[in-house]
């Protein structure tokens, strides 16, 4: 079974699963357990599904956060998992340019990986050139 970390090259790919309100983490086939215990701890929510070959892992943003919080805690993680060594894409939908520059900021003073707060700090101009969007 596919996912678009598979089908983009990616080891995450981060967006709004169409027609919902669902924020999807997605992890290429075989993710290493380091890769998903990351994701947990960055705050999103694992989730499987047994199939015939490989067992289909996925993470989800809790559902009880609203959608700004959401976006909030998909970007957050973004460098974190680049500073862990991963590719990742997140789409625009689900990009919060403030959440990333908290992130980043975070991620240079070596702080612990924490879900973001709820109150977004003052947007940053323009973003990362190394950050992959679609």
């Amino acid at each position: 079974m596919g996912n678009r970390a598979d089908d983009e090259g990616t080891d995450v790919t981060i967006y709004l699963r169409p027609l919902t309100d669902t924020v999807h983490a997605d992890t290429a086939t075989g993710a290493s357990e380091q890769l998903l215990a990351l994701l947990d701890s960055l705050g999103f929510e694992r989730r499987t599904l047994p199939s015939p070959g490989p067992t289909y892992v996925w993470h989800e943003a809790p559902a009880h956060l609203d959608a700004d919080a959401k976006k909030q805690l998909a970007t957050h993680a973004v460098p974190w998992l680049h500073k862990a060594g991963y590719v990742v894409r997140i789409s625009d939908d689900v990009w919060d340019a403030a959440a990333y520059t908290d992130a980043a900021t975070a991620v240079r003073d070596q702080s612990a990986p924490a879900p973001p707060r709820a109150a977004a700090a003052v947007p940053a101009m323009g973003r990362p050139a190394e950050v992959h969007r679609r």
